[in-house]
């Protein structure tokens, strides 16, 4: 398919693609990446901002931060993470919105690369999205065509993750399609951990409620053991990493069953 002949939802995602990547773009810089007339970016720039996808200004378009998320953007522990390898979790988000569908129910665990893939989903209707995670809850406020579930539980510090027994057993009252879970090492002898043990029950709870699990981690996780276990490697199908990952790495979890995805 040539890109003067994609559909209106396809320029749509292609679009958020790109102001995921840049914040912002012109109109005239969207129409030669999408290969239409300016008019036609203008007409699909209006409707995106209807859709509160986007936020237009004269000439071009910019990405939506819904207010309520604006007085804790600037959590220092949240900030400072959002900015490590951050074109890698980019990427690593890209991809994991790919895999969601309309019409499915997924979870995602706290961290900065699970809200990346929140900031991608502007092509997918009709979900049901169950978190722990206060912030990604805040990110798709605006999305009459999400459904967002959260866990309830008391919050962690800067990272406006949900734990406890409260968020647990709301967990465990729902089964999901897809589970998208952050961690801070993932080893494969060691399995899937985490710095923080109410952490660790919350992500194991949600792998165990979903039909697939897939776990998005930068190359920094990879090959790293922390404090807290949440579960073995043969308990996750999918891992997500950059390509910043090597090869021998990512052999060494294939060969224990996991899909690997450098990208």
């Amino acid at each position: 398919m040539s890109k003067s002949e994609l559909s209106t939802q396809e320029r749509y995602k292609r679009i958020l693609i790109q102001l995921n990547q840049t914040g912002q773009m012109l109109v005239e810089d969207l129409a030669v990446h999408l290969d239409v007339s300016p008019s036609t970016v203008r007409r699909d720039l209006t409707q995106m901002e209807q859709q509160g996808l986007l936020r237009r200004f004269h000439g071009g378009a910019e990405l939506v931060q819904p207010l309520l998320y604006e007085p804790f953007r600037h959590s220092i522990n949240f900030s400072n993470q959002e900015g490590v390898n951050a074109d890698e979790k980019r990427r690593i988000a890209q991809a994991a919105a790919e895999m969601i569908q309309s019409g499915e129910t997924i979870a995602f665990s706290a961290g900065t690369t699970t809200t990346q893939i929140a900031r991608f989903l502007g092509h997918v209707k009709d979900i049901t999205l169950v978190t722990n995670t206060v912030n990604v809850a805040m990110e798709l406020s605006q999305r009459q065509d999400i459904k967002v579930f959260v866990t309830g539980g008391y919050i962690s510090g800067g990272w406006f993750s949900l734990v406890g027994e409260t968020a647990i057993h709301a967990i465990q009252t729902l089964y999901v399609d897809k589970a998208f879970v952050g961690l801070n090492g993932i080893d494969a002898v060691n399995g899937l951990t985490s710095h923080y043990v109410d952490e660790a029950a919350i992500v194991r709870t949600m792998i165990r409620q979903a039909r697939q699990k897939i776990v998005v981690a930068d190359h920094t996780k990879i090959g790293v053991t922390a404090r807290s276990r949440i579960c073995e490697i043969d308990k996750i199908d999918i891992l997500i990493t950059g390509i910043e990952t090597s090869e021998e790495q990512a052999a060494a979890f294939a060969g224990v069953g996991v899909q690997v995805l450098r990208v």
